[in-house]
């Protein structure tokens, strides 16, 4: 402490000095109205003090006051960015709100058209391993469903109902290796076995001499059993008939994208 009042100890008094004068002037203004010359030399010594002190306060002032605005300002930006995620969430709710009443829009004007009364159900879980294409809904036999029951969407058959429990059901889709439907190829009428291949499917028993070429739309026949006439498989992407045997070798692409099944529609018959 000592040694920093000797190394400043000219600045503080000389600080000293002119606070002593001018508290003098201060008290020397109530008593007079004329400023003598010793007060002229004080004004003219303290005047860079003064200046220095005040832009001094100014700048700390208006350091002090940006940084008040600078603290509000993160506050508000950070209340913004809340908002925003807040209201990010909420339109991704109503966008899938809105893509799901489509899906189901586009199921009950399939069945209004098709004329068969159906249970519309939702997917809640997924079986696609190497050995099984299942999928789980969540619709059962207090909803009216039972073993056997066509499952389709929009764009064709999915699969058939294999097992029922009181709330959900497991769909077979028709892509499993283990499924089959009698299927029929639009152009020409020719008909077939189509089976499922796990990712595809291919149709069987198609004679060699059967009018089939690609591109073709296969839909079911109607005579299996299971699904009505009508529904969409597929469309044929390969063809070999090779030089001997009876049969063709036919693949099918299916129609509906399995990966992307939210809704389904299970058909419970014709509409009374």
């Amino acid at each position: 402490m000592l040694g920093l009042l000797r190394k400043y100890r000219v600045g503080l008094l000389a600080g000293c000095l002119v606070l002593a004068a001018l508290l003098f002037y201060s008290t020397n203004l109530r008593h007079q109205s004329n400023t003598t010359l010793f007060e002229k030399v004080v004004l003219q010594v303290a005047a860079p003090f003064l200046y220095s002190f005040d832009s001094t306060c100014r700048t700390a002032d208006g350091l002090w006051s940006r940084y008040l605005w600078l603290i509000d300002t993160e506050e508000q930006n950070q209340s913004l960015r809340a908002e925003n995620r807040r209201l990010r969430g909420a339109l991704t709710d109503l966008q899938e709100v809105r893509l799901a009443n489509e899906r189901l829009r586009k199921l009950l004007d399939f069945r209004e058209v098709s004329g068969l009364s159906g249970v519309a159900a939702r997917i809640i879980a997924v079986d696609a391993s190497s050995l099984f294409r299942t999928v789980l809904i969540d619709k059962g036999r207090q909803h009216g469903l039972r073993e056997g029951l066509p499952v389709v969407v929009a764009e064709g058959a999915v699969g058939r109902v294999v097992k029922c429990t009181p709330r959900q059901s497991r769909v077979l889709l028709i892509t499993d290796a283990s499924s089959s439907a009698a299927a029929l190829v639009q152009r020409s009428r020719t008909r077939a076995i189509c089976r499922g291949q796990g990712n595809y499917l291919t149709l069987e028993f198609a004679l060699r001499r059967d009018d089939i070429a690609v591109g073709d739309l296969i839909v079911t026949s109607g005579t299996g059993g299971i699904f009505p006439k009508g529904l969409v498989l597929g469309r044929t992407s390969n063809i070999e008939r090779g030089t001997y045997g009876l049969f063709q070798t036919v693949t099918v692409i299916p129609e509906v994208d399995f990966t992307r099944l939210e809704e389904v529609l299970v058909l419970l018959g014709e509409t009374p």
